[in-house]
């Protein structure tokens, strides 16, 4: 028989086996473009506080530190988003329990496509990248994914965001000294792809960039949060997701966390938008051990 989690790594599967002797619900953690796993550390250190077990693979190949991989960027080119939630299906089939789903941007547009598979107990998507059917462009959001969007040849490529560009997607809601910072301390390359299949998900009827929401069976229930100051996923775009999402049987919110851009998960307002994934979770999910 194939192995059916060929692309899991070592950590990966220590990880979950950690997580699984725990006897603890597990939380999932998938980060998105220009940032690695590790950008969760803060956030699963206040779920395990809580008396949660918690995993945060990173996409396939992802180096395992922000130095690997600013010395080879290029190993980031080409990855998709199926391949990249199929990653995480492998590791979520190798849980025990039914895990609660946290993401953020590109993480949160996996984190529904999990929840439509109906391996997910709770799900939290975090100012997520547009799916098939969301169909608001605001300018900012243009702007924002031009750097990637405005060479066609980046769709096979790996890219690096300038500062500027960084500052202005990402970092528009914090002052220079902490754009600087979380530039230094987490930003690593992309690959343009899933940018461009985002861009003509609306276009292609065969898009791989879908969500199931109306005809998902045991969805379960989602929360969706935006950040108001966000130029990369401005409010227009989540509040999109969130009424097809509320197509679904289950239960679904959305609530605006204020003064926040894209950067929501790392700056210095982590904790709030933390606090409120962690607070619907634990509301609305399974209980701990």
């Amino acid at each position: 028989m194939t192995d059916p989690t060929p692309t899991l790594t070592d950590n990966e599967l220590a990880e979950i086996e950690v997580a699984n002797s725990s006897g603890k619900q597990p939380v999932v953690f998938v980060h998105g473009l220009w940032l690695l796993s590790s950008s969760w550390d803060r956030w699963r250190e206040l779920f395990e506080e809580a008396g949660y077990a918690t995993i945060a693979p990173g996409w396939p190949d992802d180096p395992e530190s922000i130095t690997e991989a600013r010395e080879h960027p290029e190993v980031f080119a080409h990855k998709m988003v199926q391949g990249v939630t199929d990653h995480y299906l492998a590791a979520i089939a190798r849980l025990s329990t039914k895990p609660a789903v946290v993401g953020h941007s590109f993480g949160g547009l996996i984190a529904q496509k999990i929840a439509g598979e109906s391996v997910s107990a709770v799900t939290v998507a975090i100012d997520p990248a547009p799916f098939r059917g969301v169909l608001p462009l605001p300018v900012s959001s243009l702007k924002s994914a031009f750097p990637v969007l405005g060479n066609p040849a980046n769709s096979g490529k790996a890219v690096t965001l300038t500062l500027e560009e960084f500052t202005y997607g990402w970092a528009n809601a914090l002052d220079d000294d902490e754009a600087q910072q979380l530039y230094t301390e987490y930003h690593v390359a992309a690959p343009g792809a899933p940018l461009f299949e985002a861009a003509s998900a609306n276009l292609n009827p065969f898009s791989q960039v879908k969500v199931k929401t109306k005809k998902a069976e045991d969805r379960g229930p989602l929360l969706l949060i935006s950040g108001e100051k966000d130029h990369t996923v401005p409010w227009a775009i989540t509040n999109s997701s969130y009424k097809r999402q509320k197509r679904n049987d289950a239960l679904t919110e959305i609530v605006e966390i204020k003064d926040r851009g894209h950067s929501l998960t790392i700056d210095h307002g982590w904790r709030e938008v933390a606090q409120t994934a962690l607070d619907f979770v634990q509301k609305h999910g399974p209980t701990t051990a």
